[in-house]
């Protein structure tokens, strides 16, 4: 080997050498740095965007107020193309029809829909470690409640005649939809998952058109009521949101399963 050789593979051993080498007072930091990374599943800082969504939400809640003051101004009476559709959809009554309606009825209403649903999934929320989605959803699900029964008790709409269900007070705005997009619109804020979008949009709509069907409601009174629960959702969401966004990028492991083990599975 050429002197030149010798040297060109002395310069690279140095430099390997001095690439690798590393100072006592490194140690304790690059361990620290190690160990961050094993454990800390949480995302970088990041600013949520809040404006759009909470803007939407605001829009929805105007919308029905616009909405509940023309019903005001026209006596509470329904619209003329209001008593077609629903003269139209009582004559096209079947019997596995109603009988779904009138399960969606039982569902979407009463202590199944106020009580029992919001208390299963805030449980829910709380077993899969997700602690700040649950006081979300609860907050979220009173509040549209309690929008909804006091639009109610402030319009005062009649309801249709021909009704195959006994309701509550007050038409407008309809109680099982707007408990339908508040879940709806809800879950989807959480898990932002499109097949939990369109499973709750599905799940409304169903809804507004079974309340429709057993001569609940009137077509404003289902539109009134899923802008409620959209509305209400979306205005609460805003002040959760980057909390929201870190415990979403977090595992989520049943309570009876460490953190740590379901990371490394």
């Amino acid at each position: 080997m050429s002197d030149a050789d010798g040297a060109g593979a002395r310069a690279g051993t140095g430099a390997g050498a001095g690439a690798d080498a590393s100072t006592p007072g490194d140690a304790p930091a690059q361990e620290a740095a190690s160990h961050a990374g094993h454990h800390s599943h949480a995302p970088a800082p990041l600013r949520v965007s809040r404006r759009p969504w909470l803007a939407a939400g605001v829009i929805a809640l105007i919308a029905v107020a616009l909405v509940g003051a023309a019903i005001v101004y026209s006596e509470r009476q329904p619209f003329g193309f209001e008593i077609d559709l629903m003269a139209a959809l009582g004559a096209a009554r079947t019997p596995p029809v109603t009988s779904l309606a009138l399960a969606l009825d039982v569902l979407g209403g009463g202590a199944l829909s106020n009580v029992v649903f919001p208390i299963l999934i805030v449980a829910a929320l709380l077993v899969w470690r997700r602690p700040w989605a649950a006081l979300y959803f609860g907050i979220a699900a009173l509040a549209s409640a309690g929008v909804t029964r006091l639009v109610k008790a402030l319009v005062g709409r009649v309801r249709p005649e021909d009704i195959l269900v006994q309701p509550d007070f007050g038409s407008f705005p309809s109680g099982h939809s707007s408990a339908a997009a508040l879940i709806a619109t809800a879950l989807g804020l959480v898990f932002m998952r499109t097949w939990v979008w369109v499973a709750g949009i599905a799940w409304t709509v169903l809804m507004m058109l079974s309340r429709m069907y057993l001569g609940a409601h009137w077509l404003s009174d289902t539109f009134g009521g899923a802008l409620v629960g959209a509305g209400v959702a979306l205005v609460v969401w805003a002040p959760f949101a980057y909390r929201l966004y870190r415990e979403n990028r977090l595992p989520h492991p049943p309570v009876w399963r460490s953190v740590d083990t379901a990371a490394k599975a």
